[in-house]
């Protein structure tokens, strides 16, 4: 099959890695289906482009996502590749935290991508080829002070995707996880939101990381536009997609940090570990 031949179902098109995605994927060629909760957003940033079909789509809806994914077949007749991108951000330490705000970060960063996934894995099983990408974050390898339940949340994600990556890759299925670094999104701007309640004693860790966070927005290193490019040309290689792809210097340095650290401990352990089997 052709690039200009492919179907590529995005969520959260209409800002970030959505936006850079769904501009990218039309400069190539392929046919794209762009979605967002606001899908005027998106309509905005294109100009005469024929080869996108535009919808309004809620994750945590399950009937919006079901209409979706039926005017979609309806539109294209397929879809070969599936961008679980939409997603919110929410800064506070553990203990501060709004329980109704982590349950609706939940909801859409995990319950919402599966409603979405399980919609479209019918018409990948049927067709025995597809590709899934799911937009993490080196957040769901690294944790920091301040973003604990953001982490949670993809944390969560990661532990799905390994797992269905090998539920569906006999199936001719494959199942990638995207994992950025920090890069020029509204993540740490308008998509995030930031607890009110304040504990003095988190002042200098979680309220720390959170003000510096903050700061960095706008001034990020990572380009969404190359991190699009990337995602591309991951589908398009030869080669096996890896469940796993970091996008960004820093998501390399945090993660290689993390994996020498775990395997560190590992190896200082391993003399109790051993001693608990039968």
């Amino acid at each position: 099959m052709s690039n200009s031949e492919k179907v590529w179902f995005i969520t959260g098109a209409s800002t970030g890695f959505g936006k850079a995605l769904t501009l990218n994927l039309l400069e190539h060629h392929y046919r794209v289906v762009a979605t967002a909760r606001n899908p005027q957003d998106i309509e905005r940033y294109l100009t005469n482009e024929t080869d996108v079909l535009v919808l309004p789509l809620d994750v945590t809806d399950k009937g919006q996502v079901e209409h979706a994914v039926k005017r979609t077949i309806e539109y294209f007749g397929q879809i070969d590749i599936l961008v679980n991108n939409a997603g919110i951000g929410y800064f506070s330490s553990i203990e501060e935290a709004d329980e109704q705000e982590v349950w609706k970060l939940f909801d859409v960063n995990f319950f919402g991508l599966a409603n979405v996934t399980n919609e479209i894995l019918p018409i990948m099983r049927n067709a025995q080829a597809g590709h899934i990408l799911n937009i993490s974050s080196v957040g769901g390898l690294v944790a920091f002070p301040g973003f604990g339940y953001y982490h949670a949340s993809k944390f969560a994600l990661e532990g799905y995707s390994e797992a269905l990556y090998q539920e569906v890759g006999p199936l001719g299925i494959n199942v990638t996880l995207i994992e950025p670094g920090d890069f020029t999104t509204d993540f740490a701007g308008r998509s995030a939101k930031e607890n009110k309640r304040k504990i003095a004693d988190y002042d200098e860790t979680a309220g720390k990381n959170i003000r510096g966070l903050r700061q960095l927005s706008g001034h990020q290193p990572g380009n969404p536009t190359l991190a699009a490019e990337a995602m591309i040309k991951m589908t398009e290689s030869s080669m096996a997609p890896p469940l796993r792809l970091l996008l960004g210097s820093d998501a390399y340095k945090h993660a290689t940090e993390k994996n020498n650290a775990a395997q560190i401990a590992i190896e200082t352990w391993k003399e109790l570990t051993l001693t608990t089997d039968y």
